[in-house]
């Protein structure tokens, strides 16, 4: 019973984090979507460019939190299994980058590094809640 306490705590606060992540990357390409593009040294030079990183960064990370807020109040596993996938194909878009373009900076190794921790987290957490989901019905 404390088990199933422990991972139902870690799995929410796993999918807190990754929807307040989001959140905070949202928040800052409404307000200001140069300081987004900063991080990776891209120069924004025209009003397309500023509402493409207003719509990509700030309106789907927002649609992201929502939905992550959605699945941590109805539903956790889904939200895990959302998460194992967003993260999964952050890192796999990174490592094709890699094979493609050469290797990457100091931003896009970090990055690289905690999208593969958060995939393998949530992938952790969702094979360990389905099993004491089956534990629970069995007993």
């Amino acid at each position: 019973m404390q088990t199933q306490k422990i991972f139902k705590m870690a799995t929410q606060a796993f999918i807190g984090l990754s929807a307040v992540s989001l959140l905070s990357v949202s928040v800052l390409a409404f307000y200001n979507p140069q300081s987004v593009m900063d991080l990776v040294a891209v120069k924004l030079t025209n009003n397309d460019a500023f509402s493409s990183i207003r719509g990509v960064y700030g309106g789907v990370g927002f649609t992201l939190f929502i939905s992550l807020i959605y699945l941590l109040r109805t539903d956790v596993n889904k939200g895990l299994a959302f998460l194992a996938l967003l993260w999964g194909f952050y890192a796999f878009s990174r490592l094709i980058t890699i094979f493609a373009e050469g290797s990457l900076g100091a931003f896009g190794k970090q990055w690289l590094v905690t999208e593969t921790l958060f995939f393998t987290l949530a992938m952790v957490l969702l094979w360990k809640n389905k099993n004491l989901v089956v534990l629970k019905t069995t007993k």
